[in-house]
């Protein structure tokens, strides 16, 4: 029990440490105070609206609009954060200390992937409580489907923020994480496009379309599906107490669980053949 404690003791405190420092760069301020903007001037939409239309437009487009901000805002600042926290020590010279002590590679690598996971929950309860509260000062009604949104939101930031970061633990800047990042994520939204190339390929009897449907077969198999945790569709249409449809919610998080892992230990793989 004292080996585990003391094996954990390290990365709790450089979670701690990434976190006080990363609450206060100037550019993840900037794009929490953009999205809260965004999410909180969305109420002031219904005014600018034709008040004959009808009664839900205006509802649907705070939604819409509350939506796509979580989702833009909230994944800059997952890459962000997940790309600079260890090139930003190794430029500054400050993982050299940490790494002198009795603290190991996997447990420096454990503490700044929970601190900067905590930092990304934190944004993100910021502005799903922010939305949250829009919806029900509007409607007087619990929008549970928006708590449901928020759990699967994270677990897709955690896909993309621990491939980001197994990318910067190769990199000695974050410009290089940040754009694999951006690409993980945008890929991750297109993985279910693999599957009509996939079907229209098997339509056909050349050999190139079967092999570009075989390649789609593939990577659609390996590739990790982003869209299974968007529920945009459900809660812009949808009552905000209405219950989940076509979402079975403990194997989404085993999913991203299980990704999130993969990634991390890609990371550790690469920071471990890295020469620090």
């Amino acid at each position: 029990m004292n080996a585990i404690s003391s094996f954990f003791r390290g990365p709790y405190y450089i979670a701690l440490y990434t976190y006080r420092e990363g609450i206060r760069r100037k550019m993840l301020i900037g794009f929490l105070v953009l999205s809260l903007l965004v999410i909180f001037g969305s109420s002031f939409i219904s005014s600018f609206l034709d008040p004959s239309a009808e009664t839900d437009i205006d509802l649907k487009l705070i939604k819409d609009i509350c939506v796509a901000a979580i989702s833009i805002f909230g994944v800059l600042i997952t890459v962000y954060i997940s790309a600079s926290v260890v090139p930003n020590e190794i430029e500054n010279k400050v993982i050299y200390t940490v790494l002198s002590k009795p603290v190991g590679r996997m447990q420096y690598l454990l503490g700044k992937f929970m601190g900067a996971q905590l930092i990304i929950i934190v944004n993100l309860l910021l502005m799903g409580g922010l939305f949250f509260m829009a919806l029900y000062l509007r409607q007087g009604i619990m929008p549970t489907l928006l708590l449901w949104s928020i759990l699967l939101t994270y677990f897709e930031f955690l896909i993309v923020s621990a491939f980001t970061f197994a990318i910067s633990c190769a990199a000695t800047t974050s410009l290089v994480p940040i754009m694999g990042g951006l690409f993980v994520y945008i890929t991750g939204n297109l993985t279910e496009y693999l599957k009509d190339v996939e079907n229209r390929a098997s339509q056909t009897t050349e050999w190139l379309d079967m092999i570009i449907g075989k390649v789609a077969t593939g990577l659609y198999a390996v590739l990790p599906n982003l869209q299974n945790f968007s529920l945009k569709t459900q809660i812009v249409n949808g009552q905000p107490n209405d219950p989940l449809l076509d979402v079975f919610i403990p194997s989404l998080l085993l999913y991203g669980s299980i990704y999130g892992l993969a990634g991390f230990l890609c990371a550790y793989v690469i920071f471990w053949r890295k020469e620090v």
